[in-house]
C-alpha cells in the first residue's frame, strides 16, 4: 500500500501501480474482467479505491494487507449470500484472501447483477 507521503492515486492505473507486484496482477485481472462485461463503464477513483460507474457506481475493488476487497453493494451481497459462505463478508463487502484464487466467475456475475439492476445492457450475457 502507499505510504503517508505518497499522494493519493488519481486513476486506477495509479492505484494499481502503488501495490506490490503479485497484487497488481490480481487487481488488473479484476479490472479487465469488469471492463469486458461493461466496456462503456467509466473508471474512476471513488472513496479512494478503483470504481466502475454506469450512471452511478456499480462496483468497487481494493487491495489491503492480506486480501482483495470487493464492493458490489448490499443488494448483491444479499442475493449472492449462499455463494459467499467461503469469504468474510459484511453489508456490502467481500474479502478474498491473497491465499485464495480470485473468484472471477462470481465477480462477473456480481457486476452483471448490478448492471441489470440499473436496467443497462452489458456486453456479455
Amino acid at each position: 500500500m502507499k505510504s503517508s507521503s505518497t499522494p493519493p492515486p488519481q486513476t486506477i492505473d495509479d492505484y494499481i501501480a502503488l501495490q506490490q507486484q503479485p497484487v497488481q496482477a490480481r487487481l488488473q485481472a479484476i479490472r479487465s474482467l469488469l471492463l469486458s462485461i461493461a466496456p462503456t463503464a467509466t473508471e474512476k477513483i471513488s472513496y479512494g479505491i478503483p470504481t466502475l460507474a454506469l450512471r452511478k457506481n456499480v462496483f468497487h475493488f481494493a487491495a489491503f494487507k492480506s486480501h482483495i476487497g470487493l464492493y458490489p453493494g448490499s443488494a448483491a451481497i444479499e442475493v449472492f449470500a449462499p455463494r459467499l459462505t467461503g469469504y468474510k463478508t459484511s453489508k456490502g463487502t467481500i474479502q478474498v484472501p491473497f491465499d485464495q484464487e480470485l473468484p472471477l466467475e462470481l465477480i462477473g456475475e456480481l457486476l452483471r447483477f448490478n448492471v441489470t439492476a440499473l436496467g443497462l445492457p452489458s456486453s456479455q450475457s
